[in-house]
């Protein structure tokens, strides 16, 4: 059974012509036209992404992500006429995988959600998991454990977390992070992996200390960096 995406746009044509494309590729899409009935959305039903502008009236993209937040970390592709890089840095804080500019190609929409269901639904990698003091990263289940206990990544802070611990050990420049966890992915600067990084330390809390900050450089996983 295909994945199930939610769009949420107040502009009727918008949404529809976005709803299209998506069906096409068969998938089950709901749809919203405003930031209230996207979160009663996905409150009732099994949502596997999220396809939401930030311009719309009564609660605007950024207020319905705060709460979508609050309960979901599902993924995330934020439509918006804004390009400054202010606002792509809150959407990337709020746990954004996608940002897409308008105006939109609905080509780049769909191969957006394909690109995010694949990743993070349907990996074809081996089960693999990793054991570092207390951390443990489950990369087939795209889960991650800290002492047994559950820790509730995006995908994207999830795949910076993998990339860097399958570089343990080595310095790894922001460049070399951006182009090989976000690639071609356009609007994307230098910040956005900082945003990231601060996050991820955030919910590994008292094992935050295994990423390293190499002044002027970049980052590092540092297993051997104990407390």
């Amino acid at each position: 059974m295909k994945e199930t995406i939610l769009v949420v746009d107040d502009e009727e044509r918008i949404r529809k012509l976005i709803c299209a494309y998506l069906n096409k590729e068969e998938y089950n899409i709901l749809e919203a036209s405003n930031g209230f009935e996207a979160i009663n959305i996905l409150k009732k039903e099994k949502i596997h992404l999220v396809v939401l502008d930030v311009m719309m009236p009564f609660l605007d993209g950024w207020q319905t992500l705060v709460e979508i937040r609050k309960f979901s970390d599902v993924p995330v592709i934020m439509l918006t006429a804004k390009s400054e890089d202010d606002d792509k840095l809150l959407g990337y804080s709020l746990g954004v995988d996608v940002y897409l500019t308008k105006p939109l190609s609905p080509k780049v929409v769909l191969a957006s959600v394909t690109a995010i269901i694949k990743r993070v639904y349907h990996s074809k990698n081996e089960l693999c998991i990793d054991v570092v003091d207390g951390l443990r990263i489950d990369e087939a289940a795209y889960s991650v454990y800290l002492d047994n206990d559950e820790v509730i990544l995006s995908p994207k802070e999830f795949e910076l977390l993998l990339y860097l611990y399958k570089n343990k050990g080595i310095i790894l420049t922001r460049e070399q992070i951006l182009d090989s966890v976000w690639g071609l992915e356009k609007d994307v600067d230098l910040r956005t992996v900082d945003t990231h990084i601060r996050r991820i330390r955030e919910k590994l809390k008292e094992k935050s200390y295994l990423i390293t900050t190499i002044r002027g450089v970049g980052y590092k996983f540092d297993a051997k960096n104990e407390r």
